[in-house]
C-alpha cells in the first residue's frame, strides 16, 4: 500500500498520512476547539437565561465566568495546535496555518 494511500487503523476509520499525521493533528484540534466553542455557548446562554430572575443571578453570573474562562483557552488551543504542527512538519513557526478559526 502507498505511504500516502488511507488504510483503516484498530477503530475502523481511516487516516490519511499527509505529512507525518498533519491530517489526524488538525482533525483533533478542530473537534477539540468545537467542542470548547460549544461549552462557550452553553455558559452564556444558561447564563443569560439566569438573569431573568433575580434569585438566578449570581449563578448566572459563575456560568458567565466558566464561558469567559472558555474563550481564554481558544487562544491557548490555537497556539498548542501550531507548535504540535509545527513539530511534525518541521517548518517554520505558523506553517501549514489555515484560515479557519480553531
Amino acid at each position: 500500500m502507498p505511504q500516502n494511500a488511507p488504510h483503516p487503523d484498530k477503530s475502523g476509520s481511516f487516516t490519511l498520512h499527509i505529512g507525518k499525521e498533519e491530517l489526524v493533528v488538525r482533525q483533533r484540534y478542530e473537534a477539540v476547539s468545537i467542542a470548547n466553542d460549544a461549552l462557550i455557548a452553553v455558559w452564556f446562554l444558561i447564563g443569560s437565561i439566569m438573569f431573568f430572575s433575580p434569585e438566578w443571578t449570581r449563578t448566572g453570573t459563575w456560568c458567565f465566568v466558566f464561558g469567559s474562562v472558555e474563550l481564554m483557552i481558544r487562544p491557548v488551543l490555537r497556539l498548542s495546535r501550531q507548535v504540535h504542527l509545527q513539530r511534525v512538519h518541521r517548518t517554520s513557526f505558523g506553517a501549514g496555518a489555515s484560515d479557519q478559526d480553531y
